[in-house]
């Protein structure tokens, strides 16, 4: 599959090379922990140790970034290429030492693929935890040689919410997220929620930015972030999601803050997404992400037809002030 895949890297860069400044080698890596089929297609056969399956393909995918991302910089000099992780800090849910321990472990969880793309090697503690679980790892002969050199020119990452921890199970068990969430966390009492429990925090992303900043003083790319929700078409067609525009400007306002006051080099912001989707979290076209609305129901009934929401028009307007204007 490597092989594959770096044959398909080299077509590409081939065909668009002269088109593509800034590459992405694998999407939210860091899914594979989490989803481990819908983010690297593992179907654990009965019996298998899922652990050892997992690290190891997290092995494979991160070889074979690094053998694209040297790759990409001997055939488009200037090229930029960067790793992708589901970011969102995980808050301790309280100063209790034990749950400040526990939140780092998740946040690490996170930062185990990035890690190895950004410094190329694993660190200390993935060894230890790998070694905790029984993992060993098949490697080539040349697979360090090959990280070391392939380490990626920037970090770009998906943000939709923060996250939090406690190491105390009745709190864990008493004060779930709920099942809608991907990765498992706690109610943060500060925060409101989306209709999906994902818990909405803007300053979490300047959090999210200056923390990776500070871990790997690479350049960042923010390349998902939206509010899923509910959208209901007016008799005129109109649709009115107030709720999306209040959610994508202020955390556009956390990110012009972390540029501007924090210093963080950021090369760029794009939203998840322009138009409505299938959510990948839970399979449905209830959760809406889009700024044009697709007539298309759970039920695959609808007539597909796209209409403009306000935050369309909304967001024009941020585009075309480079972020001056984000209206009240």
């Amino acid at each position: 599959m490597i092989d594959a895949y770096v044959k398909l890297c080299r077509i590409l860069f081939e065909r668009y090379g002269k088109k593509v400044k800034y590459w992405i080698t694998f999407n939210e890596i860091n899914m594979l922990l989490h989803m481990p089929f819908m983010g690297a297609g593992i179907y654990f056969e009965e019996g298998e140790d899922e652990e050892q399956v997992k690290y190891q393909a997290a092995h494979h995918e991160l070889v074979a970034s690094a053998k694209a991302v040297t790759l990409a910089h001997e055939l488009m000099p200037g090229a930029m290429v960067g790793c992708m992780l589901a970011a969102g800090n995980f808050y301790p849910y309280s100063s209790n030492p034990a749950d400040i321990y526990k939140a780092m472990e998740c946040d690490r969880d996170n930062y185990f693929f990035i890690d190895v793309q950004a410094r190329g090697a694993y660190p200390v503690w993935a060894k230890k935890r790998m070694e905790r679980a029984g993992v060993t790892l098949e490697m080539a002969e040349d697979d360090e040689a090959v990280l070391a050199a392939g380490t990626v020119d920037y970090i770009s990452f998906s943000y939709y919410c923060s996250r939090c921890m406690s190491a105390d199970p009745e709190i864990i068990k008493n004060h779930s997220r709920g099942g809608n969430a991907v990765i498992s966390a706690v109610v943060n009492p500060y925060l409101k929620s989306s209709e999906w429990g994902w818990q909405i925090d803007p300053l979490g992303l300047r959090i999210t930015l200056n923390t990776l900043y500070d871990r790997y003083e690479k350049p960042l790319f923010i390349v998902e972030n939206g509010l899923g929700a509910v959208d209901t078409p007016q008799e005129d067609g109109s649709i009115h999601d107030t709720y999306r525009i209040a959610y994508m400007r202020e955390h556009i306002r956390a990110m012009l803050a972390a540029v501007n006051e924090d210093g963080i080099p950021l090369l760029g912001y794009t939203c998840w997404g322009c138009i409505d989707l299938v959510s990948a979290s839970t399979g449905e076209m209830k959760k809406r992400y889009g700024m044009i609305y697709v007539d298309k129901n759970n039920d695959g009934t609808g007539t597909l037809k796209r209409s403009k929401k306000d935050s369309f028009y909304w967001y024009q307007k941020v585009i075309a002030s480079d972020g001056e204007d984000l209206g009240e």
